[in-house]
């Protein structure tokens, strides 16, 4: 369970992998974690759709991590469309396949269903979720260093976020991020509302121009200028670009460990060449 590699390690290192939208194309995924798993993960985690389309590849591709590689790993679960039903069968497949770890979610609203739809889902938020599972998994949340998009602030965004401690999660992974100042800021922020639990940096390189505008709409991550600067200095090279993002993402995650962060979470893209240049610097 993740929760005994927290207690055991000084630094926890993770990545994040995802099914396809298309089922042919779900080997890809298998072979980018056969890839990946020299980097020597202490667990892996397996996103969702939004709407649980993915949700059978999200079980089999977490199975296949922790009963194949030996590598823990870590079920996301989404509560837009779930019904008691449901949530049920999920977890039973969970426990029939050897599994003891998932990360509740809110979710964004399915494309394929309506407001009203998704604003009467059975479970409104992660907390929810989070208490309707407690003691029968390991459970962790997702937090955002610099507030939720639907926040109306930091302070309010971290007040929601202790509701999901105290419903049983036990451990945070961060939302992406570029500006290391943020995230310490962040951390003092929980420290003193009362949020003891281990929170995994959440780390993702820039490998395109074409990725920075969606990361900062997905992420509410503020961009720092030597990013920038990076970006537009190798806009027109994209070889360089890789290596420049990558390099980026490599300098966040020495400087974290400098400061004595708990973990470090990569969001890989199932890309192994990232994943691996990524851990294998120091």
């Amino acid at each position: 369970m993740i929760g005994d590699i927290l207690k055991e390690k000084k630094l926890v290192c993770s990545l994040e992998v995802f099914p396809p939208k298309k089922t042919d194309d779900v080997q890809l995924v298998y072979d980018a974690i056969d890839e990946m798993k020299v980097c020597r993960p202490d667990f892996i985690s397996v996103t969702y759709g939004a709407g649980g389309g993915t949700s059978k590849e999200t079980l089999a591709i977490a199975s296949y991590i922790k009963n194949s590689c030996g590598i823990e790993s870590l079920a996301h679960l989404t509560c837009a469309a779930l019904t008691q039903e449901s949530l049920v069968k999920y977890t039973d497949s969970m426990k029939a396949n050897g599994l003891k770890n998932i990360l509740v979610l809110r979710g964004d609203k399915p494309r394929d269903i309506s407001q009203e739809q998704f604003d009467s889902r059975y479970y409104k938020h992660a907390s929810d979720l989070a208490g309707a599972i407690k003691g029968e998994f390991f459970i962790a949340g997702a937090c955002y260093p610099e507030k939720h998009p639907d926040a109306v602030s930091i302070e309010e965004d971290i007040r929601n976020l202790k509701k999901k401690i105290d419903a049983g999660v036990s451990m945070l992974t961060s939302q992406m991020f570029f500006d290391n100042e943020k995230f310490y800021r962040f951390i003092e922020m929980t420290d003193a509302v009362g949020i003891n639990v281990p929170i995994m940096a959440g780390i993702m390189p820039i490998t395109t121009a074409n990725q920075v505008k969606t990361m900062i709409e997905l992420s509410n991550a503020s961009t720092p200028v030597e990013l920038l600067n990076r970006i537009e200095k190798y806009r027109d090279n994209p070889d360089d670009l890789r290596k420049a993002g990558i390099e980026y993402a490599i300098m966040q995650k020495l400087d974290l460990i400098k400061h004595g962060v708990k973990g470090i979470h990569l969001y890989a893209m199932n890309k192994p060449d990232v994943a691996k240049t990524f851990f294998n610097a120091s």
